[in-house]
């Protein structure tokens, strides 16, 4: 368990703030606050940090959920009303380092979405690598009617999947899209029924798992980066990357397997 770390009356420090279960190559990690709608508290921040930023070794995916009716309801904003300007950007800070240990940690992450994925949860979600929505899942960035701004990374990381004046819309507004207009929109790269996501996501988790290392660590890492270089540079870095993972021992084990004919061909599902 990854226990919360913050001081005397607040929010989480004697609770199981996040809930780590093991299952061989997949480990799940469960936002464990329902009470609050897995509000983010300073310690899950933490405790997100801790646990991407050393993930045990032989996990090679993780499926991140949350506990209860919603996968997160956002910030705990009882931590934010006191800061001051400079406290409150390092606060921003603490959580931009808390997700990028998600998205540009070792191993892929697949988010399961249910019920609330609003605020800093969507802010969450969007630093995973695949997102499975249950229909009950529902989106919002109700920081404009909050008087706040967004914090965890998502002004960067939510345009590159809806863009900038989708996402202003639902600052502006107080917009909330459904699981399927999220589907349509790309929030979600899965659609499934109620209940059905964590079983679809621990599916997804092991396919991952089952890829060459090197090339999920491209993936995560690279891919990201040549889409937001210019043609030539992304050029030349996908060609590096290619040439790299190539090479790579295992690579060459699962390309002679193909070729023999020992190794499945795509189908059509």
């Amino acid at each position: 368990m990854v226990k919360g770390t913050g001081s005397s009356g607040k929010a989480g420090r004697t609770e199981d703030l996040l809930r780590i279960e093991r299952k061989g190559e997949i480990a799940l990690v469960c936002l464990n606050r329902p009470g609050k709608r897995n509000a983010l508290s300073d310690a899950i921040f933490s405790g997100i940090e801790r646990y991407f930023s050393n993930v045990p070794d032989g996990v090679r995916a993780v499926v991140l959920h949350g506990a209860g009716a919603h996968f997160s309801a956002g910030l705990d904003l009882s931590e934010l009303k006191e800061l001051t300007a400079a406290e409150g950007m390092v606060h921003s800070m603490m959580g931009h380092r808390s997700f990028d240990q998600v998205q540009f940690g070792t191993v892929p992450v697949v988010a399961v979405l249910h019920g609330a994925v609003v605020g800093g949860g969507l802010e969450l979600a969007c630093a995973a690598h695949v997102r499975v929505a249950e229909s009950s899942a529902f989106y919002a960035l109700p920081e404009g009617q909050r008087g706040i701004f967004v914090g965890g990374g998502g002004s960067v990381r939510v345009p590159r999947i809806v863009g900038a004046s989708r996402m202003a819309d639902m600052m502006l507004t107080g917009r909330v899209y459904s699981a399927e207009e999220g589907q349509q929109i790309g929030l979600s790269h899965y659609l499934v029924a109620p209940g059905e996501g964590l079983k679809k996501g621990i599916e997804l988790a092991r396919a991952i798992a089952n890829n060459a290392p090197l090339t999920n660590f491209a993936v995560m890492h690279a891919l990201p980066r040549i889409a937001e270089a210019g043609q030539d540079h992304g050029m030349f870095m996908e060609a590096m990357i290619s040439g790299i993972a190539q090479a790579d021992p295992e690579a060459k084990r699962r390309m002679q397997s193909f070729l023999d004919k020992r190794a499945p061909k795509v189908k059509k599902s």
